[in-house]
């Protein structure tokens, strides 16, 4: 269910400095086999994906067991969090709720509402600015409320991070241990995130961020700008559609082409190592450039990361009024208050993520 501005607005996405809950709003995965085609199901719905894209990406969670590891990450999220926050004195209780497979969000909003819950705080697992990284989530929740009903929370979004010191911190800190397991010799760093379609990137300013993050976390390690390169993974809907380019499968190539030997794959575009990292960069990845006789090692995910669990309670305590906005680099921090027309995707919606 598609939202209007006005309607996303309407449901409460302002800003506030009262709160008596948090929410953890993530994508959602299947934890058994029999839930893959559903969950893929759900993610499509309405989206101009063809069913043999469906069913490959089901082939990838099947050759996983048929169980995403993300639900069982934003568990970790949440126990980790906990203490987090508890160490800066704020007592809100951690409610969790999916876009595409259980928990669901109308679920976790009706529960919220019979706990007796007001207004919530949103952590969405997404670092950029986009429609799938921003804009889907806040019409997700709106739907979501409207279904719940007149119970249903407020929620407020934090501001995404991409900048935020501590996120690069625990970017640059799995950078480092992945170069210790390098052979010696010059190495190409490879810096990965999700493709999305040309229609979707230029309406957002997911790319101008993507390649801020990667500026940020390569400049502490003194990594030459000749040999980094932002490049994408991941895509799916029609094949006449443009998206985001390189892959990262033609990148290895190139880079094999060049005599490059070494190769370090750091998925920025990710929070933690779930389906898109483990079958797309472990595995996909990782058998071509064995093929290409390519040493691929890939840098580990921020996840649980103490400072990036460290970065989600400055977040939080910030728009409680205990802490002031962070950001490096050259764009600052970003807003807290999505303007209407933001990351608008007018056009075709993009495939499983």
């Amino acid at each position: 269910m598609e939202m209007s501005n006005d309607e996303i607005h309407a449901q409460g996405f302002t800003v506030s400095t009262e709160y008596d809950a948090i929410l953890l709003v993530s994508f959602g995965g299947p934890e058994r086999r029999e839930d893959v085609i559903p969950f893929l199901e759900n993610v499509l719905r309405g989206k101009p994906v063809p069913r043999e894209r469906l069913l490959e990406v089901a082939a990838h969670y099947e050759h996983m067991g048929g169980v995403s590891p993300i639900n069982a990450q934003c568990r970790e999220l949440m126990a980790a969090l906990r203490p987090e926050l508890d160490r800066r004195g704020i007592a809100l209780p951690i409610y969790w709720g999916n876009r595409n497979w259980t928990p669901l969000l109308p679920d976790t909003l009706r529960q919220m509402g019979r706990d007796g819950v007001k207004r919530a705080l949103a952590f969405f697992t997404s670092a950029y600015s986009s429609y799938s990284g921003c804009r889907q989530y806040r019409e997700n929740i709106a739907a979501a409320q409207a279904e719940a009903g007149p119970d249903a929370p407020a929620v407020d979004k934090l501001r995404v991070f991409y900048n935020h010191p501590e996120f690069i911190a625990a970017n640059v800190d799995s950078l480092r241990n992945a170069v210790a397991k390098l052979p010696a010799g010059p190495a190409t760093l490879l810096f990965t995130a999700h493709s999305i379609p040309m229609s979707m990137a230029n309406h957002c300013d997911y790319v101008k961020q993507l390649e801020e993050t990667a500026r940020l976390i390569a400049e502490p390690l003194d990594w030459p700008a000749d040999r980094r390169q932002l490049v994408y993974q991941s895509r799916s809907g029609r094949p006449q559609d443009p998206w985001l380019e390189p892959d990262i499968l033609d990148a290895l190539r190139q880079q094999a082409e060049r005599g490059t030997k070494s190769v370090i794959v750091a998925p920025i575009g990710f929070l933690s190592d779930h389906m898109e990292v483990l079958y797309d960069l472990d595995y996909e990845a990782k058998a071509l450039a064995d093929q290409l006789g390519l040493t691929l090692v890939r840098a580990a995910t921020v996840g649980c990361h103490p400072r990036f669990v460290a970065m989600i309670g400055e977040l939080i305590a910030e728009r409680l009024g205990d802490a002031e906005p962070r950001a490096i680099g050259r764009f600052g921090p970003n807003h807290d208050l999505c303007p209407v027309d933001c990351c608008l995707y007018p056009i075709a919606r993009p495939g499983p993520r």
